[in-house]
């Protein structure tokens, strides 16, 4: 790693929330070397309201700066990063009117910069680098308004065009092209977009290993009734066919779903089964031992263009505790293939997870863990830095 240098992260997720998120893992472990000032997510008033009334879960007096907007906050790695909330922005993206739309942007831009910039000077941080994390929207107004030495996209997803629509495209594309260098979580994802930056790496989503590893199973579990397990956002990804499928076939096994419940269908379809629960999400350091309870974790994804772009976090984390792991073929990730199973359709999925349960030992079980060791978040964040640095020589170079 280089010399210590400033880094601000705009991120387009929050840095509390249940589930690991790879910007505040990442974030965090730069922050060992680094001055790291992470930007919060951009909030809206609609966030401030929906959380007065109960249904949000947003920094409410931060955000009205009733209290410090900028604080310090302590990582699980044992760092110190520098935390930013911004005031409430104004929703704009319902706007089907190019000019509104783009008016509200720009004004919310203003004060986006505005927040960063005074931070930014508070804590006596100059010619920053810019990260930008999946923020593509606000990521085309900010560039040169940091004072930012280099501008960097860090991008693990296609364009959100679930809530922008075509937007997110044209931001997501024009962005990539702006900046100095990407970095993606995935090879297609990559290779999707080589043709918008030449400078574009992949850095692949890690597991906090040690975290996870403290609860890795030695044996196999012994209980009469075998557990399915998935932990994650049960959303638009999540394949209910294949899964309410399986769940008839496998009436003697339990399945176990623990998230963020953002698609109710899902509840609303599986919840008349009797070998179904259904927890809420948890803690992030509560997961592990979720996962041990499991004979096999899933990751039952739809075959979608917004899929097949996704690393999935999860993976690392069932086989950091030892899980086998049944998934979709959602995303082509090779490098799992020996590992994993993945499988084309419903019925090959359900075989699969009879398969592994009745195969599995404690040799599997290690080989497991061990793949998963060589994942981990520590060297992500070594490779992370590394491209930032080689960012900073190229740029340097070519002044």
């Amino acid at each position: 790693m280089g010399n210590k240098k400033n880094i601000v992260c705009v991120s387009n997720t929050t840095w509390e929330g249940f589930y690991t998120k790879s910007t505040v893992q990442l974030v965090s472990l730069l922050a060992k070397s680094n001055n790291l000032l992470f930007v919060e997510y951009p909030f809206t008033i609609k966030d401030l309201i929906f959380t007065l009334l109960g249904k949000g879960r947003t920094p409410v007096a931060r955000m009205l700066g009733l209290k410090s907007r900028l604080v310090k906050k302590n990582s699980t790695f044992n760092t110190e990063v520098n935390h930013l909330v911004l005031p409430p922005l104004l929703p704009f993206a319902f706007f089907k009117n190019e000019s509104l739309y783009h008016f509200f942007l720009n004004l919310n831009s203003f004060f986006y910069a505005r927040s960063i910039k005074r931070a930014l000077r508070k804590l006596k941080m100059t010619e920053p680098i810019a990260v930008n994390a999946y923020n593509a929207i606000y990521g085309n107004s900010l560039v040169g308004k940091l004072g930012e030495e280099l501008n960097i996209y860090y991008c693990y997803d296609g364009p959100d065009v679930r809530r922008y629509g075509d937007r997110a495209t044209l931001a997501d594309h024009s962005y990539a092209q702006k900046v100095d260098g990407v970095i993606t979580t995935s090879d297609f994802l990559a290779a999707s977009m080589k043709h918008l930056n030449e400078k574009i790496m992949v850095v692949k989503n890690g597991v906090d290993f040690n975290v996870f590893n403290k609860s890795a199973k030695t044996e196999l579990t012994n209980s009469a009734k075998k557990k399915v397990g998935y932990i994650g956002s049960l959303d638009h990804r999540f394949d209910l066919e294949t899964v309410e499928y399986t769940i008839q076939k496998l009436s003697d096994f339990d399945f176990e779903f623990v998230g963020d419940l953002m698609n109710e269908k899902i509840r609303d379809v599986l919840c008349h089964y009797p070998n179904v629960s259904f927890l809420p999400p948890v803690k992030p350091h509560e997961v592990p031992d979720l996962l041990k309870k499991c004979d096999v974790g899933l990751i039952p994804y739809l075959c979608t263009e917004y899929t097949k772009n996704i690393y999935p976090l999860k993976i690392n984390e069932y086989l950091s505790v030892g899980v086998p792991v049944v998934l979709t073929s959602f995303a082509n990730l090779p490098e799992f293939n020996e590992i994993v199973n993945f499988t084309t359709n419903k019925e090959a999925f359900c075989e699969a997870i009879q398969s592994v349960i009745e195969s599995d030992n404690v040799e599997k079980i290690n080989k497991r863990i061990e793949f998963a060791k060589e994942n981990s978040w520590e060297s992500r964040a070594i490779d992370f830095e590394q491209i930032i640095d080689e960012l900073v020589m190229d740029s340097k170079g070519s002044n």
